[in-house]
């Protein structure tokens, strides 16, 4: 062999060495000092136990909690270790045939194989889990019961943003994300528990016990020298307001509809009510399965979040925004009018104004309070022709980066999930649409809130931030703060987001005239005593295809506002399909909550109003009649008109 190579033999040598050294002097370690593993693998008589922890708590912006941990048990099944056991009595205890335990196994060996848990009797009734204790003994080592805690709610609310746990799912533990979770294992599912997941969950610990020669647990192993502490998840401070998230609710009972509000200055969401809701009660414990496939299958949709997952044309609510885009380019001026003497005819096509006096669009003030539609499709198409742009294509395109600047026809990011983002037709969409052969007038309706451009209400309430702020908004969020955090996850909700830089004098020009509309116009319903409240209302076409033939229905019913007009502390948006305009039911409610936000109580004068609206059913009776959705509530949220009245005006 070549002297050359001798070196090389050597390095080789020594990494082999050295290699050896390190396994043999780690496995010495193992065996003789660390006494660890060595003691868990001998002692046959070691009961491993998963110890949970305590899941964070969610409170309102003054501090109060709007939810709960209480303990229940699921009994636990390893098949494999299910021998020589008296089925009968277990049967008996759980009030379960041999049928169904023999099904039970199998399905615990099809999800989770032979030799680990699986849950066999979920979240048992206290009765069910005195029994079972007192003679858990008789079915071990093959089952054991595993100490849950479960949310309840004490306020009976705010169940579509809160959203509901349950147990993970094998699709769920195969994907990478949920590695960390056990079978059996509970995690959030919908709305903030699954958005703060990481959060709220906390960390598990472990627990080693000793068991006798009848698997019955007889005290810590070794001093509980192995055992791991559980760690409790952190808590959340929302912008809810959980008063006016009931008040919301209770005015949406027996309506299909939404109630975003906002506080303007940071983004901090005050209540989200989607209509019709349901308990957040009925999805925790026991029946949260059965109650589940109920509101799953129910005609009124409980379980779809209207509020950001309901889209709707805005009909005349958007008229601000098109003003506002006129006035940011330069297209008008405040004192712009227009002669529309009832109707819009340049298109070759009538367009309805409900006005026909002179002078009801003399200029963008009044154009506004009066909701002259003439006005606004007549705005939409200076915008789109001007020679600026060179084009309508061209100019199309800058009125859809204004309106999804607005934050149209994007998910605007609130932190719960399955937020619709809405639809806001650009350049692109309008030349598929008419195969390239189209003009201002061809989309003319967009002006006034019809035809290529729907909205959710909360992208409507996230507008009016960004009028009542004079061109920024934050983000909507409801946390606010996440306790002994420091990881930067609500910096996004915390960035100033400028969209237009006009001059605070032609924002006036609109805000007035959205002052108008409440003092003088068709939003007179939205008055607040002592406030001044700035609002549009809309009514939203509604057409439906009924036997394969497209009718058009009773329109939906838009109402948007901010208040007080000088130092905004509420924007709010509400919608009621199926009232016809926007000043019969929508008004009144967001007159309600803003009430109720800014001076903490309703006026009694507001009595009358507030059973009217109670007292009033809105739904379609052919989907009502088909719902069992008041049968599942009943037990738990059944209040009459009476009691509310009452708990409003004499507390």
């Amino acid at each position: 062999m070549s002297i050359y190579n001798q070196p090389r033999k050597r390095v080789i040598q020594l990494i082999i060495a050295v290699g050896v050294i390190i396994i043999v002097s780690r496995l010495f370690f193992l065996q003789v000092i660390e006494k660890k593993y060595s003691k868990l693998s001998d002692a046959n008589s070691v009961l491993k136990k998963i110890v949970y922890p305590g899941r964070g708590i969610i409170y309102d912006r003054k501090g109060r909690s709007v939810l709960q941990n209480d303990v229940m048990y699921d009994l636990m099944v390893t098949p494999s270790a299910v021998k020589n056991i008296d089925t009968a009595y277990l049967c008996d205890i759980l009030g379960i045939d041999r049928v169904e335990f023999k099904k039970r196994i199998v399905a615990a060996i099809i999800k989770n194989g032979r030799v680990r848990q699986s849950v066999f009797a979920p979240l048992l009734l206290p009765v069910t889990f005195s029994k079972l204790q007192e003679s858990m003994y008789m079915f071990q080592p093959g089952f054991e019961l595993i100490q849950r805690q479960i949310r309840s709610y004490p306020y009976k609310a705010a169940a579509n943003i809160l959203g509901y746990i349950g147990e993970i799912s094998p699709q769920m533990q195969a994907n990478p994300a949920f590695s960390a979770y056990q079978m059996g294992d509970y995690l959030g599912m919908t709305g903030l528990e699954r958005t703060y997941e990481n959060v709220l969950m906390g960390q598990r610990g472990t627990q080693y016990l000793l068991k006798d020669n009848l698997n019955r647990p007889q005290g810590t192993y070794e001093r509980g020298e192995f055992d791991t502490a559980a760690v409790a998840g952190k808590n959340l401070n929302l912008s809810l307001d959980i008063d006016l998230q009931v008040l919301g609710e209770r005015l949406m009972h027996n309506k299909i509809g939404s109630i975003v509000a906002i506080d303007p200055k940071t983004g901090g969401i005050l209540a989200l009510v989607s209509g019709p809701t349901y308990n957040p009660n009925l999805l925790t414990g026991s029946y949260r399965a059965r109650n589940f496939s109920k509101l799953s299958a129910d005609t009124t949709k409980p379980l779809f979040n209207r509020a950001i997952q309901g889209t709707y044309a805005p009909g005349s609510s958007i008229k601000p925004l098109t003003a506002l885009i006129a006035l940011d380019e330069g297209i008008i001026t405040p004192d712009y009018g227009y002669s529309c003497n009832g109707a819009y005819w340049s298109c070759g096509r009538r367009i309805g104004c409900e006005h026909s006096d002179a002078g009801h669009a003399a200029n963008l003030r009044l154009a506004i309070s009066h909701s002259c539609n003439s006005y606004f499709v007549n705005l939409y198409r200076m915008e789109v022709d001007a020679r600026k742009w060179g084009s309508v294509n061209e100019g199309h395109q800058k009125w859809y980066e204004y309106m999804t600047s607005f934050g149209m026809g994007h998910r605007l990011g609130i932190d719960i999930p399955s937020e619709n983002p809405g639809y806001a037709i650009d350049t692109a969409g309008m030349n598929k649409r008419y195969h390239g052969q189209w003009n201002s007038c061809t989309e003319l309706y967009v002006g006034m809130g019809q035809g290529a451009v729907a909205v959710t209400p909360i992208q409507m309430a996230n507008a009016m931030c960004i009028i009542a702020n004079k061109g920024y908004y934050y983000l909507p969020h409801f946390v606010q703060q996440i306790e002994n955090d420091s990881s930067g996850l609500l910096d996004k909700y915390k960035e100033r987001h400028v969209v237009a830089h006009i001059m605070d004098t032609a924002y006036k020009s609109v805000i007035y005239g959205m002052e108008d509309v409440v003092e003088r116009g068709s939003g007179r319903n939205a008055q607040v005593e002592g406030e001044i409240i700035c609002g549009k209302t809309g009514t939203a076409e509604n057409n439906a295809l009924v036997n394969g033939v497209l009718k058009k229905m009773k329109s939906h019913a838009f109402f948007v506002a901010f208040a007080p007009r000088d130092n905004p502390k509420i924007a709010i948006a509400v919608i009621v399909e199926n009232v016809g305009f926007g000043n019969t039911f929508a008004a009144p409610i967001a007159s309600l909550m803003m009430e109720k936000y800014l001076h903490d109580t309703i006026s009694v004068k507001k009595k009358m109003i507030v059973k009217n609206i109670l007292d009033n059913n809105t739904m379609d009776p052919v989907v009502q009649a088909k719902s069992r959705l008041d049968s599942l509530n009943v037990a738990t949220t059944g209040l009459t008109t009476d009691q509310i009245l009452n708990f409003y005006f004499h507390n």
